[in-house]
């Protein structure tokens, strides 16, 4: 694995751990401590995205399957930043590293951005039309590993995750800085809150990745929950949690105009 200190990773790697899967995940020297208790194997790099494909033969000595979480994910910042570059072109190194050591299956994770947002309702079949460099660059990591492997008859998958919220969320996102606002008694200021999210926790998303990981599908896949809700209804559920729903500040912030009114995934059974 790699991303298994991450917000996603971590609980993905713990639920492979106690399903009596034997876990090596490779990790930034010095987050050591992130793993703390976890019954897995720990390969420390100083830049795992700068890795050379012959490092990553090695890593990948006896390994049956790669899940390939780590990505440039810092919020504000990375829908736009240089580093998915970097990632685009160190993931590339990975998969080669896997071919020649002979990995069996190779699972990698994209987005929902990757879709042409505008069909709303979005399954694996729906067209690609990425409006972001992240989200560029994960569709052309995605077309270049869908050739590869199947080039080198390596079983692929792409997890493209929805929007997760969850246990370790970093402090910037939605769910976090609401309930920050109302443990404080603060007002939360949000936008109109109408757009219709497909919002999954982050341990039901794990259990979900990890099924379609460790079982047979291949291709593209969704990691939803197939089912909308508005920013609101969001709110207002967790500020119900604090009996504070009078701290929801709707309409203090301006809609982003360029953000589809909605974005909810479509498994890939429920299209068959």
């Amino acid at each position: 694995m790699t991303g298994a200190t991450g917000f996603v990773g971590l609980p993905v790697a713990k639920q492979l751990v106690e399903a009596g899967h034997d876990v090596s995940c490779v990790i930034r020297t010095g987050r050591e401590e992130a793993l703390e208790g976890l019954n897995a194997q720990v390969i420390p790099s100083p830049d795992l995205f700068a890795e050379t494909p012959e490092w990553w033969a090695r890593a990948c000595g006896g390994v049956d399957m790669v899940i390939h979480l780590a990505w440039y994910a810092e919020p504000g910042k990375y829908l736009t930043s240089d580093k998915n570059l970097a990632c685009l072109s160190g993931t590339l190194a990975i998969a080669q590293g896997a071919v020649r050591a002979a990995v069996r299956r190779f699972v990698g994770i994209g987005t929902c951005f990757e879709y042409d947002l505008t069909a709303g309702h979005l399954s694996v079949d729906t067209p690609l039309d990425p409006k972001t460099p992240y989200a560029a660059a994960k569709v052309a990591t995605y077309t270049m590993l869908r050739a590869w492997f199947a080039q080198n008859n390596t079983e692929f998958l792409w997890a493209r995750l929805f929007y997760l919220y969850g246990a370790r969320e970093d402090a910037r996102r939605l769910v976090p800085y609401l309930h920050a606002q109302m443990a404080k008694g603060e007002a939360a200021n949000l936008t109109s809150g109408t757009g219709l999210k497909d919002y999954m926790d982050v341990q039901e998303a794990a259990a979900q990745l990890v099924g379609d990981a460790v079982g047979g599908r291949q291709g593209a896949t969704n990691i939803c929950s197939g089912t909308g809700t508005t920013i609101r209804a969001l709110a207002e559920r967790i500020a119900d949690q604090y009996g504070r729903r009078d701290l929801l500040n709707f309409g203090a912030r301006p809609d982003n105009l360029t953000d589809p009114p909605v974005v909810v995934g479509i498994r890939p059974q429920e299209t068959e």
